[in-house]
């Protein structure tokens, strides 16, 4: 009896979280597919159309293009993020006076994450007669571009500001170096081996799960980037910086065109399950594991 009564408790204390994924997370999701099969303008019924939507997409050239533009953003602003937050942890994992005060400097920027705020902030210093041009035009450089409104550099703009918000890979590879053992660098060393050494086959080896877990984390997310492209370019200029959920959002939410937009999710699933299931198969081959068998 009294284990029947802790079992109750338990689902009821976990009730709340069930409702919360079977009406908000799954119940979203399905609906999410069978609005895929459909026309739906948000104003009258869903009429079914089967895969048409589909077929529409595959044969739009901006929906290659938004894949096009977020797959550019992924490539190059995930292992760039990673590299600085990786070198940063490294700088801050250090025993000095006030090393607390540099670490939360460096963590603000993901605190305020990709706001609505700072999209314009970053639009304001890049523009034209922004800070950073001024900057440019103080040291010699006479016409500087209009970051912003240059499809040469407008996606680098935004792949700067994805770098900009590093701080959370900074705090769990933080977290990974404080357990990294001593006598690894100990033993290291009596073998000759030089801090450029020691980095390169001690760190990096012993932060290969946080490199991965950031790896996974930060491709999903930039698989959804959003707020960046719709306040600070509104996807362009020339549709440069069109990604692909800022695509999704125009068709759904601006053309009203809500049934394409769900068959847009829903490709966008499979594409980043694709992109995560292949870094979990290329794990074995380069994530190490303490304790493992081989040395890993």
């Amino acid at each position: 009896m009294r284990a029947m009564r802790q079992s109750l408790a338990a689902y009821g204390f976990l009730f709340p979280w069930l409702i919360g994924l079977l009406v908000l997370t799954l119940g979203s999701f399905m609906f999410s597919i069978y609005l895929a099969f459909t026309n739906y303008d948000l104003i009258s019924s869903p009429t079914w159309a089967g895969v048409s939507n589909f077929k529409s997409l595959f044969s739009d050239h901006l929906f290659y293009t938004s894949l096009k533009v977020t797959l550019l953003y992924v490539v190059v602003s995930v292992p760039l993020r990673l590299i600085f937050s990786l070198l940063v942890a490294a700088l801050l994992n250090q025993e000095i006076a006030g090393i607390g005060i540099y670490r939360v400097i460096f963590y603000i920027p993901s605190l305020i994450g990709t706001s609505v705020g700072v999209a314009i902030m970053w639009q304001n210093i890049f523009s034209r007669n922004g800070l950073f041009n001024l900057i440019l035009q103080s040291i010699g450089m006479a016409h500087p571009p209009a970051w912003v409104s240059d499809p040469q550099y407008a996606i680098y703009v935004l792949v700067l500001l994805s770098i900009w918000q590093f701080g959370s890979e900074m705090i769990i590879f933080l977290a990974g170096l404080k357990q990294i053992p001593d006598s690894l660098y100990e033993a290291a060393a009596i073998d000759g081996a030089n801090r450029l050494n020691q980095f390169f086959h001690v760190t990096l080896p012993m932060l290969t799960p946080m490199i991965f877990f950031n790896l996974v984390m930060g491709t999903i997310n930039a698989f959804m980037v959003f707020t960046q492209g719709f306040v600070i370019t509104h996807g362009g200029p020339i549709n440069s910086t069109m990604f692909y959920v800022l695509y999704l959002y125009k068709q759904g939410f601006e053309y009203f065109h809500m049934g394409y937009a769900a068959a847009m999710s829903i490709v966008l699933l499979v594409i980043v399950g694709v992109f995560a299931g292949f870094l979990f198969l290329t794990s074995k081959f380069w994530v190490h594991y303490e304790g493992e068998e081989g040395g890993k």
